[in-house]
């Protein structure tokens, strides 16, 4: 397959036609319950839609459509620096590639293989200055993880994320994630509620504090949480001396009817503050503009999945790099725009609300 002058149209282009069946690359990826994707109606595989009805999903979609930004225009010019560092990496942005995993579950194996993905991901990633974060799911075990080879086989490190499994299972892939260049690990404890694990009787469980600080110091590595939605559990993770929490409803997918990780974030940013904990959030981000209002929110960085996931099924690495530094042309723009000069001068103040009619959805 060329990739020769290939732009990101052409891949969600392709993209659409190898995920027939699963996912119609929408212009406007929202969730929303008229679409393809959207409601596990009567036994259907989840694919890569959301929980139950999907308002999960949606929300996410329609908690980021009531922030709007702010032009602040007059000053001297400047070029934004997006440049990030995260976990002893230098990052030519505050973007990196979600923790998603089994590309089985959404219809892309068709088309792709879970190890091909993986490499797709991180290769991609790395090439646009930036790192992957690689997940878990059922047909991964201490022996057959893919993400973590993809991780070691790449040139700048990445974020290995395991299940709630057993405490033991969890510190073997700790132990291992020590030995291939990982630079962070971590547990979505969300994946408790996990559709694929317990429909293919893969054991996930519920995390205590003490248990997440075991897994603190069972590792010479930066341990992150991811899956955070509520103050008090920001709290608690941060007390159990985690280096970095995850704001997410894990893209929707394990549970109906949460609030989107924007509506979220800010209490959750302000219950951490007297920590040292470096918060991050996913959900529902499409473009860089919708980056910048994370981190006005206060998140430090972001994650991206299902638009990574569609990048990689329609031209593999070249897709992802694409996809990834459309994001950063679209950051820069907005931060420019927004006369924020650097990360740091990110604040509350360039964003304004409102309350958007949830019936108004765009549609192709």
């Amino acid at each position: 397959m060329s990739t020769e002058g290939l732009t990101l149209e052409d891949v969600r282009a392709r993209a659409k036609e190898k995920l027939k069946g699963f996912c119609m690359v929408y212009k406007d990826c929202n969730g929303a319950p008229s679409r393809f994707c959207q409601g596990q109606h009567y036994g259907r595989p989840l694919g890569i839609g959301g929980m139950g009805s999907g308002a999960s999903f949606h929300n996410n979609w329609l908690a980021l459509r009531k922030l709007r930004l702010k032009t602040k225009l007059i000053s001297e010019h400047f070029e934004p620096d997006t440049t990030f560092s995260c976990f002893g990496k230098q990052l030519s942005m505050p973007i990196m590639a979600a923790s998603v995993a089994g590309v089985n579950s959404f219809g892309g194996e068709k088309v792709i293989t879970e190890r091909e993905f993986c490499q797709a991901t991180v290769q991609g990633c790395n090439e646009a200055g930036t790192i992957a974060w690689r997940g878990d799911t059922y047909t991964y075990s201490i022996d057959e993880s893919p993400g973590l080879d993809a991780i070691a086989q790449g040139n700048n490190g990445g974020v290995k994320i395991i299940k709630p499994r057993t405490q033991q299972e969890i510190i073997r892939f700790f132990k291992k994630a020590e030995q291939r260049g990982v630079s962070a690990v971590g547990v979505d404890i969300d994946g408790c509620g996990s559709y694929m694990m317990r429909k293919h009787n893969q054991k996930v469980f519920r995390k205590s504090q003490a248990d997440i600080r075991e897994l603190v110091t069972s590792t010479s590595l930066p341990v992150v949480v991811k899956g955070i939605m509520c103050a008090k559990d920001a709290v608690l993770a941060a007390g159990a001396g985690v280096a970095a929490i995850v704001v997410s409803n894990h893209g929707g997918r394990v549970l109906d009817s949460t609030p989107g990780t924007a509506d979220i974030l800010e209490e959750i940013v302000k219950a951490a503050a007297a920590s040292n904990v470096m918060l991050l959030a996913d959900g529902g981000i499409r473009t860089g503009y919708d980056v910048l209002k994370m981190l006005a929110l206060g998140a430090k960085a972001v994650l991206v999945g299902r638009d990574i996931v569609r990048a990689a099924v329609g031209a593999g690495s070249e897709g992802v790099r694409l996809q990834m530094e459309y994001l950063q042309k679209t950051l820069t723009r907005a931060m420019l725009m927004t006369g924020c000069k650097s990360l740091s001068e990110i604040s509350s103040d360039i964003v304004l609300r409102r309350q958007p009619e949830e019936s108004q959805v765009v549609e192709d």
